[in-house]
């Protein structure tokens, strides 16, 4: 009797900017709150990639060693941006230390302002990837990117930064359009963005973090 064929397996990275620069369009809302909403963000965000049992191991990349130390004990594999100021640098920097780590994942490019991130949802992106190239899902916007994917190392070729969703077609990458994932969709970067993920239900440290402020 022969086995079933194994599901997708990915290494998910997740680049986070220190607290103490990250997020400045949260200003408003004070410097205490705006670093521990970024420390939130990234802690719900890896925190529910490692509940997808599509997920072999997620690794965070930051120089914030606080953070890499609460990350750590979630469960998160944690490495130093290499290319600090150059955030696909450090993607592709990443990807090869996941790749040399578990030469067998797939990869995954997530970023780490999703706090309202759903394990189903991102499972079934993860289900939904092509097999012999990379795919993207664009931001609630359909501007920017959330999550970028690639069967190998070799094909990973992150576009992140303005206009990204165009970036990353004009690369040759799929664009993934599932309707139904919207917590995939809502990065949080100004705080009607965050509105919208409380709406949408946040993580356990967002929600911690959001109590009493003045939305």
């Amino acid at each position: 009797m022969s086995s079933a064929p194994a599901e997708p397996a990915y290494g998910v990275l997740v680049p986070i900017k220190a607290p103490a620069i990250a997020k400045s369009r949260l200003s408003s809302l004070g410097d205490e709150v705006r670093r521990a909403l970024v420390t939130a963000f990234a802690t719900d965000t890896i925190a529910t990639a490692l509940e997808s049992p599509h997920v072999g191991l997620v690794l965070a990349v930051t120089d914030d060693h606080v953070l890499a130390t609460g990350l750590a004990d979630l469960g998160a594999q944690v490495i130093p941006d290499g290319a600090t100021d150059d955030l696909n640098g450090s993607l592709v920097q990443a990807a090869a230390e996941l790749s040399r780590r578990r030469p067998e994942l797939r990869i995954a490019a997530i970023c780490a302002d999703l706090p309202a991130l759903r394990e189903a949802e991102l499972s079934q992106l993860l289900l939904s990837a092509p097999d012999d190239r990379a795919a993207f899902v664009a931001d609630a916007q359909g501007v920017g990117t959330t999550v970028l994917l690639a069967p190998s190392v070799e094909q990973f070729d992150p576009r992140f930064g303005p206009g990204s969703r165009a970036a990353h077609l004009h690369a040759g990458a799929h664009e993934i359009d599932l309707s139904d994932v919207p917590s995939l969709r809502r990065d949080v970067d100004t705080t009607a963005d965050l509105l919208d993920a409380i709406r949408l239900g946040v993580g356990g440290r967002t929600a911690m973090a959001t109590t009493g402020i003045r939305l």
